[in-house]
């Protein structure tokens, strides 16, 4: 198993949290077996930015990031370089921190900024 340490965020997550999931597994599958209900408007078919995280520590060891993520990232709210789709990244033997967005680009087509 592998250790994802999730930094504070304020609905999904307000104390951080430390997880374990099997090498494999993407971290969008992680989280949700783990109770933080990250969100994922596609359903995890790489189609959205909802499920957009920031990999603080970790990055270089998970898979390649496709073509078809790097062309949908770039309407993630707010991109940085290490940033992943979690449905896409998947888990290696590395442990990984994580800092999911504290908003997606829903919630602002929403307003709920």
């Amino acid at each position: 198993m592998t250790q994802i340490i999730v930094l504070p965020h304020i609905e999904l997550c307000p104390e951080g949290t430390v997880i374990e999931a099997s090498p494999g597994t993407s971290i969008c599958d992680a989280l949700i077996e783990n109770g933080i209900e990250i969100e994922h408007a596609c359903e995890k078919s790489c189609a959205c930015t909802t499920c957009h995280v920031v990999v603080r520590e970790g990055f270089d060891t998970l898979n390649e990031a496709r073509e078809e993520e790097e062309d949908l990232l770039d309407r993630a709210w707010g991109l940085e370089p290490l940033s992943r789709l979690s449905c896409q990244a998947l888990v290696g033997q590395t442990p990984l921190v994580i800092d999911i967005p504290r908003y997606t680009i829903n919630m602002a087509r929403e307003g709920k900024h």
